[in-house]
């Protein structure tokens, strides 16, 4: 028989469905969007249900997201997290505690469709198993929502025939078990249990009482809008912050392989020490690296900062704050700092004001450039000739109580500058290599053959020595290192045994003193392992999370293409003719300029990139403007020195005059270019979603909009540097923010993203497959930065495709053949391939192969020294935490100055 029912005559909630649902035996819905009110309105009557629960309701998320597992996960998780639930769901505790427990204990199951598979599901329709066993079915206006069972105009027809139950069942269930119907995820399930137990701190002062790391962090964007942190990067900030609470605070250097999240370890570690103490922050980046942090940290942990630009402070919405000569950097607007190495290796005078000053901690990125000018086989033992940016360091490690030093090559060639990262750390601090009169300090080079096994300690008062001075904390082994601090009464902030202290122990104790030492204390327990925190995503990718059975980072092979030797472009005839000009150039302006090596090879990179960006630059140089504006996107434009080449000779004005009439004279489409086309259409690469890297903008642009016309209806994405992002349509640019793009990204709106390296780092681009790299960066790091943007977590490939590009004959090609033998072996021993190698492409390109093969063959056959990072995971839970910082009253600290 069929019912109607309208809410203008009787409330829907109170007329059917609570009357129906009480001791009912089951319950199938088509919901629309699921709402958690309808335990509100079901009540006590949908808690009284014998049997399952199953509602079919929609989600945003779109038909890709369902073809795995994680991606699932990923887009459920997005989708919550965009609604606000923990300010959505304020007083709704009780509700959401009832929810979870339908949830968890499977009573209640819930599945959502994308909307793009089926469109929005506007059909709304039930069946209730009664409590007699008898079924009805109903559909209607209602979704499944407090205001539309109490508040909003409804009409429902009920219809408890057969016929009308079997109908409205078999719509439920084709939804129900179709492929792309998944289950809601644990992570919403999860979420819903926290919220419902949550509880806001108001004050910063009382969060100070118990500084719980997870309350700044569980609702900042990283969780909310992006996929948590990972457990190695929890590990790290978790050790760093219970360092710096203690008297001593906390010296690390970071030294994580590429694409493992150091920025977000480091901004989120510098965030808790701001917030617990009332110091600065000062953080120091390449002058490249300076507004990815302001905009990363904030981005994703609302941690407002300020850059310095060398005459004023620039906030995090890009407020200027003007100041009045160098002391203006001691006024900066916000706790965090960011300031460029740059000022330090040229010895600003703004040093000294920051050497005046006392600092909660100081962060350095890059830190591998803090370097000692003695380095060599044989000069380990000699004192440190410092570089102006390991000076420096050396001068603010006093002034400062914590410093993370971050760097994913501690060592360059020389075991002896991963102890010079030590030797920075340990300034007025005897937790890293105990005091002045430490081993470790006196003998680096003796320290260095310990450790790595070459020569074996031998008298037990020697190995005393070398124990006490620094004694290793209670938390590396509280059965010895903690029973030996009590029994002689040295504190967790105490670091130095006295000598004499070993006649003080027992006899066992002694023996255990030469037993560890046997035991391996020198590879397990030296200051390099404590201080230095690496791990590999082969690690990660190959170790078991014991509380997951999971690996601690999904597997993302990568398939590395262009790299044979048959696969290098070759030049048309008067292209190939063009690039001889760019070489004659070169070697000219080499004659001409000392020193310089950068500006003397700036035209053959550029026309390594692209045919087009080449010309871009002969045009340039042929009109010199303003170099740095010209070339701002070059790594090194603030090291130009226009004076010198301003002025170019005859000779070199007539082969640049050639190198353009050659390209000009014929307009055959650059070979990158076309192999960039195929890629994306023949191989299907666009279809997987692609990015595509230029050092320079001049050829990001130019392929960026030659694939705008030549892909029809396509959105083609430029990242780029200052405000030159947008996108291409069948050839028009309209422009867009960095951030507009990032969504569009995510959202699969934008499926080919040309970039400069200014999207090299702090990117995600898990929804694309595959990357092109138009060009091969002369600084090694670069590449290992590009691939981390697609080899990142969330990616939903399993494999991604990159592919590297160079011409035939090219310095790149050449410096290729020189490498392809020992690079891969470079990479294995190294974790990655040193900044040092630079020096190779400079040389190639100025001709001097002779220099090039010798700082190759430098290289050791062997890594010279072997991290340990096997120690640096463990289980921290920060997922579970009820007790949340108010964000904005952190935010409120965190914006007030120095």
């Amino acid at each position: 028989m069929i019912y109607r029912y309208s809410s203008r005559r009787k409330k829907l909630d109170e007329a059917f469905l609570n009357k129906k649902l009480v001791g009912a035996k089951a319950y199938d819905r088509i919901a629309g969007y699921f709402s958690s009110s309808i335990l509100e309105i079901g009540g006590e009557a949908i808690e009284t249900v014998e049997g399952n629960i199953r509602i079919i309701c929609n989600s945003e998320m779109q038909k890709e997201d369902v073809l795995t597992a994680t991606a699932a996960k990923n887009a459920q998780r997005k989708e919550w997290c965009n609604a606000q639930p923990e300010e959505l769901f304020q007083s709704a505790s009780e509700r959401l505690k009832k929810l979870y427990y339908l949830l968890k204990s499977g009573k209640m199951q819930i599945k959502v469709v994308p909307n793009d598979v089926f469109g929005l599901i506007h059909g709304k329709a039930g069946v209730i198993t009664l409590a007699d066993g008898s079924k009805t079915s109903f559909i209607g206006s209602v979704n499944e929502t407090y205001s539309a069972w109490k508040l909003n105009y409804e009409i429902l027809w009920e219809d408890d025939s057969e016929e009308a139950v079997r109908w409205v069942q078999e719509e439920f269930d084709y939804f129900w078990n179709s492929p792309y119907a998944v289950p809601l995820s644990d992570f919403v399930i999860e979420d819903i249990q926290r919220i419902a137990n949550r509880k806001v701190i108001r004050d910063v002062n009382e969060w100070r009482e118990n500084p719980e790391p997870a309350a700044t962090v569980i609702e900042s964007p990283v969780y909310r809008k992006e996929y948590g942190l990972w457990e190695h990067q929890k590990y790290f900030v978790h050790l760093v912050f219970n360092d710096h609470k203690k008297s001593h605070g906390a010296r690390y250097v970071l030294a994580d392989m590429v694409g493992l999240g150091k920025i977000v370890q480091l901004a989120l570690s510098a965030k808790l020490m701001a917030l617990y103490g009332d110091k600065p922050i000062l953080v120091i980046a390449p002058k490249t690296l300076l507004w990815q942090w302001q905009e990363e940290i904030y981005s994703l942990l609302d941690v407002p900062s300020a850059v310095w630009t060398g005459r004023e402070w620039v906030d995090e919405h890009g407020v200027r704050h003007p100041s009045t000569g160098s002391k203006g950097i001691k006024k900066c607007p916000r706790r965090v700092g960011i300031i460029s190495q740059g000022l330090i290796t040229a010895n600003s005078d703004v040093l000294e004001h920051l050497l005046s000053m006392e600092f909660e901690c100081v962060i350095v990125d890059e830190a591998h450039r803090a370097r000692r000018k003695n380095l060599g086989e044989g000069k380990e033992n000699d004192k440190p000739q410092p570089n102006n940016l390991m000076d420096f360091l050396l001068k603010i490690s006093k002034k400062t109580k914590s410093m993370l030093l971050a760097t994913a090559t501690p060592v360059q060639l020389y075991p002896i500058e991963a102890w010079d990262l030590l030797y920075i750390l340990s300034q007025k601090n005897d937790s890293v290599l105990g005091n002045e009169f430490s081993m470790w300090r006196k003998y680096p080079k003796r320290a260095l053959d310990l450790i790595m096994g070459k020569e074996t300690l031998g008298m037990t008062f020697e190995n005393w020595d070398w124990i006490r001075n620094p004694f290793p904390p209670a938390r590396e082994d509280e059965r010895f290192f903690g029973s030996i601090r009590k029994r002689l009464g040295l504190k967790d902030d105490e670091f130095v045994i006295k000598s004499e202290a070993y006649d003080e122990l027992s006899r066992p104790d002694q023996r255990r003193i030469g037993r560890i030492i046997e035991d391996g204390f020198m590879q397990n327990h030296n200051p390099f392992i404590r201080h230095i925190i690496r791990r590999t995503r082969d690690f990660l990718e190959n170790t078991i999370n014991p509380d997951t059975g999971e690996p601690y980072l999904k597997k993302v092979e990568v398939k590395l293409l262009g790299e044979k030797d048959d696969e290098a472009l070759v030049l048309p005839p008067y292209l190939q003719e063009a690039y001889n000009y760019a070489e004659e150039f070169s070697k000219l302006l080499g004659k001409r300029i000392k020193g310089g090596g950068f500006i003397k090879t700036l035209l053959l990179k550029r026309v390594g990139s692209t045919i087009y960006a080449g010309e871009q630059t002969a045009i340039k140089m042929l009109n010199w403007g303003n170099i740095a504006e010209d070339f701002a996107e070059d790594e090194l434009a603030e090291e130009l020195d226009e004076s010198s080449i301003k002025n170019l000779t005859d000779e070199e004005r007539q082969c640049l005059h050639k190198f353009l009439q050659t390209i000009q004279s014929n307009k055959e489409d650059d070979p990158k270019y076309q192999l960039t086309y195929d890629l994306l259409v023949e191989k299907n690469w666009l279809e997987k979603g692609c990015i595509i890297f230029s050092q320079y903008y001049d050829s990001a642009f130019w392929v960026a909009e030659k694939l705008s016309k030549d892909l029809r209806n396509t959105i083609v994405g430029i990242y780029a540097g200052g405000d030159r992002s947008g996108i291409l349509l069948d050839g028009i640019f309209y422009k867009k923010t960095k951030e507009q793009l990032k969504r569009m990204v995510k959202n699969r709106e934008l499926k080919v993203l040309v970039g400069t390296d200014a999207a090299s780092e702090g990117l995600n681009l898990q929804t694309l497959g595959t990357l092109i790299n138009l060009d091969l960066p002369w600084n090694p790091t670069r590449l290992e930065q590009r691939k981390g943007r697609i080899q990142r977590i969330g990616q939903i490939n399993d494999k991604v495709y990159i592919y590297n590009m160079r011409y035939k004959n090219s310095v790149e090609d050449k410096v290729h053949a020189i490498l392809s033998e020992r690079l891969e072996n470079i990479h294995t021993l190294f974790g990655q391939i040193p900044d040092v190698l630079e020096d190779v492409w400079i040389q190639v390109a100025l001709d001097d192969i002779e220099k090039a093969t010798r700082i190759i063959d430098e290289m050791p056959k062997h890594h010279p020294f072997e991290l340990r990072y096997e120690k640096g995971i463990v289980k921290v839970d920060w997922e579970s935490c009820t007790t949340v910082l108010d964000t904005i009253e952190a935010t409120k600290y965190l914006m007030s100055g120095w």
